[in-house]
């Protein structure tokens, strides 16, 4: 018989304990609908009160208790008070990993102000078609990130006003000069779980980033439902580097275990070196992961010896199944709790038994009120597949389909899809009569199967995006930029599998002039689109295939990557951001074998 491992056996208490997890969350969100008032601010003061003096946050700069946290955010309360920001009105923050982060968009939506949470890698005019979409009133940025900001500000139609906050900023000293107690009755607002409190902003599958919608309802429920799944509590430390103007890195990551009575430990980025030094140093027992992430630790510690860590979990999306195991045994983690979700979608998928590879599976009690389904996918058209009667068609067990869900109410409740600013972005995620006449669902993009055990694989994302170094990137934001690029006639925007790397590279298909330079197309990309958004790979050839509609053919080019053996176009590679050099057969192999870092 073969010995158990201490992997296999925490896998085993797992999927024993599996069913208490779910229960344990379903009780931390019951209470949610009974209080609308119960808006995260407000949460977050109950657990001050009971851990006022104990570490809540800290960065690489400062630690602050609960009580200073709370101080900090009360602070901005009342500034936002005394600048007669109003109800529903929007402010930009624009700032890396810090704890003023999510004290300052804390304070603000206490008071019913929205927050938009700007992607700071953004170039100016990207950010400045995000402020615009989102009608932010003013913005509020790092000193590192107001140049960008100000610039971006110039684009607008009507200017508006950029703070700039800091240690030695006239914002901070100006805060410092504000009470920090407790709101009073009379500066309370009316503001309920169900009015918007930030808005998150996603590449979807098409164009420019989308402000997502994201409700007080929301943020409660995925704070007290991650705290809920991972039984957090007042001893738990998380380490969390990813960026927190994503809804895993600045929510989940950091209110799950503040709720809970624990502490959260941020980095202004990730850093594979620097990684287990900082885990094992804060005494961290958990940590917020994406899939590059995990690979990354993997391959830069592949002979070391395994750091005697206290962690007890790790969270987080997008581990895939060949990284999984090895990693899990590697760094000897007891549990992963890997999920499926996105900011705007009306559903969510959580791999609580632990099992390699899979996103998640919906346990049999919640299976009527918690539908996913998968139907068939059409690559030529992008679309799912119709039946005779115009029905989607359900996909069969390991049969990869689009997942989807039915959007049930529209008032915030199960099921409800509160989408994107702008009722034009939302019908593009809509889709009608799939299943019966008049019925409406939420389309994914993504590309799932569900084996016969019912859990869910990710598979592939569907159209105009792909997934890069943790962050979603817009092939058709990316081919405009390129059309802009002196020389360049035509553009064809991809992602391509890289041995070795979570996601897929993006690569761009190219047909160009004579005064078409590589140097000048790198400093335009540089000078227009964030590291993960620039092309790695370019092919250049003399034509570029399209459909009897005129749209970009895709599939073959995919096909092909950047293998020199499958194309007779010039080939050219662009390493961690250096000028464009010809892909020839030693660099493909060498990149294949991970000998050249990406």
């Amino acid at each position: 018989m073969t010995a158990s491992s201490p992997i296999s056996d925490a896998r085993q208490t797992l999927k024993r304990s599996a069913n208490r997890d779910w229960l344990r969350a379903l009780q931390n969100t019951a209470a949610i609908e009974k209080n609308p008032r119960e808006i995260l601010g407000r949460a977050f003061d109950a657990a001050a009160a009971r851990r006022a003096d104990a570490t809540a946050v800290v960065d690489e700069r400062e630690r602050v208790s609960f009580a200073e946290f709370c101080a900090r955010a009360n602070r901005m309360s009342r500034w936002a008070l005394q600048e007669n920001l109003r109800k529903g009105e929007v402010v930009a923050l624009a700032m890396g990993n810090c704890v003023d982060y999510a004290a300052i968009w804390l304070g603000l939506t206490r008071v019913g102000v929205v927050v938009a949470l700007a992607n700071v890698n953004l170039a100016p005019p990207a950010l400045a078609h995000c402020l615009r979409v989102a009608k932010a009133a003013r913005v509020i940025a790092a000193p590192a990130f107001a140049k960008s900001c100000e610039e971006a500000v110039a684009l607008l139609e009507a200017p508006i006003e950029v703070s700039t906050y800091g240690v030695e900023t006239d914002l901070h000293a100006r805060l410092t000069q504000i009470s920090s107690q407790p709101l009073r009755d009379d500066e309370e607002r009316d503001v309920t779980i169900l009015d918007p409190a930030l808005y998150i902003y996603t590449s979807g599958t098409t164009g420019l980033p989308k402000a997502a919608v994201v409700t007080h309802r929301r943020l409660m429920h995925w704070a007290h439902w991650f705290a809920g799944l991972a039984d957090m509590g007042p001893g738990d430390r998380m380490f969390n580097c990813l960026p927190m103007y994503h809804s895993v890195g600045g929510v989940v990551a950091v209110f799950a275990p503040l709720l809970a009575g624990g502490s959260v430990v941020l980095r202004a980025r990730f850093s594979a070196s620097n990684f287990w030094a900082d885990v094992v140093a804060e005494r961290c027992t958990m940590f917020q992961y994406i899939g590059e992430l995990c690979r990354y630790l993997l391959q830069a510690s592949e002979d070391g010896a395994t750091p005697r860590h206290a962690l007890r979990i790790a969270i987080g999306n997008g581990l895939r199944g060949d990284v999984w195991e090895p990693f899990q045994t590697r760094f000897a983690i007891p549990r992963i709790l890997e999920f499926y979700a996105a900011t705007e979608s009306n559903f969510s998928l959580y791999n609580v038994e632990g099992e390699p590879g899979a996103i998640g599976r919906i346990p049999p009690f919640l299976g009527q009120s918690a539908q996913i389904f998968l139907v068939a996918h059409d690559e030529e058209t992008g679309l799912p597949k119709r039946d005779g009667a115009g029905r989607c068609i359900p996909c069969k067990a390991d049969e990869a389909g689009e997942a989807m869900a039915r959007i049930e109410t529209n008032d915030g409740g199960r099921g409800a899809f509160e989408g994107y600013v702008g009722a034009a972005e939302n019908e593009k995620k809509i889709l009608r009569d799939v299943l019966e006449q008049g019925d409406a669902f939420m389309r994914s993009g993504d590309l799932m199967r569900k084996d016969t055990r019912g859990f869910f694989y990710f598979v592939d994302r569907i159209g105009d995006s792909f997934r890069w170094k943790g962050e979603n990137v817009s092939t058709l934001e990316v081919a405009e930029v390129l059309l802009r690029a002196p020389g360049v006639l035509d553009a064809n925007v991809y992602g391509v599998d890289v041995p070795g790397h979570e996601g897929r590279a993006g690569m761009a298909a190219l047909v160009v002039g004579e005064d078409f330079e590589l140097e000048r197309l790198r400093l335009h990309l540089e000078q227009s689109l964030p590291a993960y958004a620039r092309p790695l790979f370019l092919r250049i050839g003399r034509t570029l295939a399209v459909t009897e509609t005129f749209k970009h053919k895709k599939k073959d080019l995919v096909d092909a990557g950047f293998d020199p053996a499958r194309t007779a176009d010039s080939l050219y590679f662009a390493p961690a951001g250096a000028t464009y050099l010809a892909l020839d057969a030693e660099i493909f192999d060498r990149i294949c074998a991970r000998e050249i870092r990406l």
